[in-house]
């Protein structure tokens, strides 16, 4: 399989934007700037130039490599040279600016003023982080030339917390940008896209994390077996190198930070457990790494949802490829070289029905809170779980009206994600007694079962997951 994949709606957001660009502006300003945010390997970058290729306009695309300022501005002035801009080939005769306020004033002078053009700069927080001025001198001239221009400038960037600054109070280029996210493809577009009934779907989700490169090595209509098989056989699978990349970018000099990382992905999700998991580390330095990897948004931290304050705080990696990558593929990729994939699929077989029905959780709850209006009780705002310390009870999933501390609980549900396994009277009983011990909870509230395999006890609505893959319909 190969090709551009998905994305309907984002390029139809950069399509509009180039077009208010094109059509000019009442205050004589036309050009428009868009920031362009999402985990590594999501394909933003391919969006963009996918995006570029078909608006037929002239364009330059940088892509910063992080080396240097000097050798990024260097990198600057040979692309807009390269590129298709109507008077780029006068970047070829001039020395390499000293500073991006001259190279970008530079590039300015080469634009079109009587049609619109697209200039692009990947890998934002490089620049950002090299040059302490870079945001300044963008921002200056960004407003002295090239929103006078018919020019969409496209600022795309990995680190999520980073580019979202970009565009908060007190930062040079505020209120200057249009924010666009650009997330993982969803487990619809993965139906879609590989032909997959809903419940295959999932699974396929569950591993790729909706990663562009990864789909398009995944053959149409092939089951997880299939295509784990196939992936497992090459080392330079997509499966394979995307976490080790990924990482690498993210975390290039946090070791402890992966540490904590790892332990979280193996499957620690209290703070003393990750903490023993990753070497003994010190309760400070722990925290430390956990707020990095929060404020990443690599990891999440979530609270039991219930009428009952607590902390009994749980951590789970966010990215579910990243999510998988950790749990079996990390650890396997030099068995995988040597030409033993089977050992690491062997290993996979074992674990996935448990790890699959932890990993799913996230999945369904986001694809419940979606569809609240359509199929849950009214007031439903939140869609979450709840535990003890004990786990004496936990349930997969709490609907309140607002968390973590709730209102009203407007329901509890079990996921039982099993093969040939429905959600039976037995387990219908132990949603009761868990409910009845849910504060906030009573008698009246409803009750919700998701099953992969159906449901055949009568009093809990059920959901299969054909139903769920609605959420991104």
């Amino acid at each position: 399989m190969s090709g551009f994949i998905g994305r309907r709606s984002e390029l139809g957001i950069l399509d509009d934007l180039l077009k208010d660009v094109a059509s000019g502006s009442r205050n004589g300003r036309p050009g428009k700037a868009v920031l362009v945010r999402g985990r590594r390997r999501v394909g933003k970058s391919r969006l963009v130039e996918e995006f570029v290729e078909r608006a037929g306009v002239p364009h330059v695309f940088f892509s910063a490599v992080g080396g240097s300022r000097d050798g990024d501005l260097a990198g600057f002035v040979t692309e807009v040279a390269a590129s298709s801009l109507p008077d780029a080939e006068r970047f070829a005769d001039f020395a390499t600016p000293q500073t991006w306020d001259a190279a970008l004033s530079l590039l300015a002078s080469a634009l079109p003023t009587d049609a619109p053009s697209v200039v692009v700069l990947d890998e934002m927080p490089y620049l950002v982080g090299e040059d302490p001025g870079f945001e300044g001198s963008l921002q200056k001239v960004f407003d002295r030339s090239l929103s006078r221009l018919p020019v969409l400038l496209v600022l795309i960037g990995s680190d999520l917390a980073m580019m979202e600054k970009l565009n908060t109070y007190g930062r040079p280029f505020y209120q200057r940008g249009t924010e666009m996210v650009v997330p993982a493809l969803t487990p619809g577009d993965v139906a879609d896209v590989l032909r997959l009934p809903a419940a295959d779907a999932f699974d396929a989700y569950l591993v790729s994390g909706g990663l562009p490169l990864i789909l398009e090595e995944w053959p149409r209509g092939a089951g997880l077996w299939e295509y784990l098989e196939q992936a497992l056989r090459r080392p330079t699978s997509a499966l394979l190198v995307s976490g080790e990349r990924a990482l690498a970018a993210e975390f290039p000099t946090e070791a402890q930070a992966r540490t904590v990382l790892g332990a979280i992905g193996h499957g620690e999700r209290t703070f003393s457990a990750i903490g023993r998991a990753a070497g003994g580390l010190h309760a400070t330095s722990l925290k430390r790494s956990l707020e990095l990897l929060i404020d990443r948004r690599v990891v999440a931290a979530d609270l039991p949802v219930s009428a009952r304050p607590s902390r009994e705080t749980r951590y789970r990696v966010e990215d579910p490829y990243l999510r998988f990558w950790l749990s079996f593929i990390g650890r396997g990729i030099a068995a995988v070289e040597r030409g033993r994939g089977d050992r690491v699929l062997d290993s996979i077989r074992t674990s996935w029905t448990s790890w699959r029905g932890r990993a799913i959780e996230p999945v369904i709850r986001e694809a419940l809170w979606r569809l609240a209006d359509d199929l849950l009780p009214a007031g439903t705002d939140v869609v979450g779980g709840y535990w003890t310390r004990t786990n004496d009870p936990e349930i997969d999933l709490v609907g309140a009206d607002r968390g973590p501390v709730a209102k009203r609980i407007t329901f509890a549900g079990s996921i039982k994600w099993l093969e040939r396994k429905p959600f039976d009277h037995r387990d219908l009983a132990e949603l009761i007694a868990h409910r009845n011990r849910l504060p906030g909870a009573d008698e009246g509230t409803s009750l919700l079962a998701v099953a992969r395999s159906g449901c055949t006890a009568q009093g809990a609505q059920a959901l299969a997951p054909e139903d769920l893959l609605r959420a991104w319909s």
